[in-house]
């Protein structure tokens, strides 16, 4: 069965599926996506990927909606006051969490990235609802106070911007949400008492509608009932954001920068030893968007860098379990013309996107790379929300390098108009350029 990508009262609802999983006991796997080790295996010749020095967690608690059953268990965010909160009991023996995040943006919001401030629309007596500017920064609280964020990688979903790009390939992350790791390990003195605490998220700026939920890992303290900790430093200020705007008419451009910078920090004394995790992120948001040709021509640059470190240290100060650092970047461009079709009521969409997802993953035992891009060309006459002819070309570039043998693995695809014309792997390392 196909679910179309259509809203109305036949294909919208909530669909029930039996779903058999096998397990395999192997170590914890994760998909590069995510922080973890990327091992390429030479006699092998291929990639696998791994989490360093580490079991899995002990407890997974759902952060989801409790009426999952009669709507779906995300949390639905419609307005950037929509905060939805789920309350937790730490068990006393907790010696590491992790929130596991995940999130997708939909509706009025779905490009986010591409929405103009509300003053261009309002000037403009414009009807569309896609507004409130092209900056979004989901959070994620614990009893109201925020302990981590992420600008969200603008996954392109399977009709998005021109359907005709993503057939045979979808856009990176389509099929494979990215989702967002916050150590809360520097917090654990504050939860661990017995009482009940409210993990919160949502979505700064966002408008209908976002779908959040997470996945809460707990570690537990097999030697010990109970475990003491504290936490010692949270230096975490409000982004900084500032915007600007220039627009006559239909014509203008728009700038938005953000950068954020925070450092929690707090130790925890269990059985293993007395362990201090210092978790620290900076990042740095960049939006340029313009119209010409009387809005005609509308052109996006929006580049995002992340800089990840986790640090945990003994009660010598030395570094026997991890210093884990993470760069990432999401460089993304895209350029729509429209312009009158060739028959009434019709008009033609000429689009070129170009976005890419970077990670540089170094734990001090070894650097890798992930870099995933993709260009997209195309064009479609449209009537109405039919696309009546339309041509494209996509070429992606998956490169995969480093790790335990310092391997590396790169796929190259191709599709013209729907069809695969290239696909290619190779495991010979050439040279790696990130714009």
């Amino acid at each position: 069965m196909m679910l179309e990508n259509i809203v109305n009262d036949v294909y919208t609802g909530v669909y029930r599926v039996d779903v058999f999983f096998f397990f395999y006991r192997a170590e914890a796997v994760r998909a590069p996506f995510r922080t973890g080790e990327i091992r390429v295996l030479k006699d092998e010749g291929r990639l696998e990927t791994e989490m360093a020095n580490e079991s899995p967690a002990d407890l997974i608690v759902p952060i989801s909606s409790s009426d999952g059953y009669k709507k779906g268990f995300w949390f639905v965010i419609n307005s950037e006051s929509d905060v939805h909160f789920k309350e937790v009991r730490f068990p006393l023996n907790t010696r590491k969490a992790v929130l596991e995040l995940y999130v997708s943006f939909h509706g009025n919001d779905e490009f986010w990235y591409s929405n103009p401030p509300n003053s261009y629309i309002r000037v403009n007596n414009l009807t569309t609802e896609r507004g409130n500017g092209a900056y979004r920064e989901v959070f994620v609280t614990l009893d109201g106070r925020v302990v981590g964020s992420e600008i969200p990688f603008p996954v392109v979903f399977t009709g998005g911007i021109n359907p005709l790009f993503w057939n045979p390939v979808v856009a990176i992350g389509a099929f494979d949400l990215p989702s967002y790791d916050f150590d809360l390990s520097p917090v654990l003195g504050l939860v661990l008492d017995g009482k009940p605490h409210t993990i919160g998220v949502g979505v700064s700026d966002g408008i209908s509608f976002w779908l959040v939920d997470a996945n809460l890992h707990i570690w537990l303290d097999g030697g010990s009932s109970k475990v003491i900790a504290k936490s010692t430093v949270y230096d975490n200020p409000a982004s900084s954001i500032t915007r600007e705007e220039e627009f006559q008419m239909l014509d203008g451009e728009f700038h938005i920068k953000a950068k954020r910078e925070t450092l929690l920090v707090g130790w925890v004394k269990w059985s293993g030893g007395n362990y201090t995790t210092a978790v620290s992120q900076e990042f740095k948001f960049h939006n340029i968007m313009s119209f010409e040709g009387n809005g005609t021509v509308k052109t996006v640059n929006q580049r995002v860098k992340v800089k990840k470190e986790v640090k945990v240290t003994n009660e010598l100060g030395s570094c026997p379990v991890c210093h884990v650092k993470i760069k990432r970047r999401y460089p993304m461009k895209m350029i729509s013309a429209t312009l009158p079709g060739s028959k009434p009521d019709t008009y033609l969409a000429i689009t070129n996107v170009s976005h890419a997802f970077w990670e540089r993953h170094d734990d001090g035992g070894g650097e890798t790379n992930v870099y995933n891009k993709q260009v997209s060309d195309g064009w479609m006459e449209v009537k109405d929300h039919d696309v009546l002819s339309g041509g494209s070309v996509t070429n992606q570039k998956l490169d995969c390098r480093g790790g335990e043998f310092g391997g590396c693995f790169i796929w190259k695809v191709s599709a013209v108009d729907g069809k695969l014309v290239k696909n290619d792997t190779s495991s010979v390392c050439t040279s790696l350029y990130v714009n």
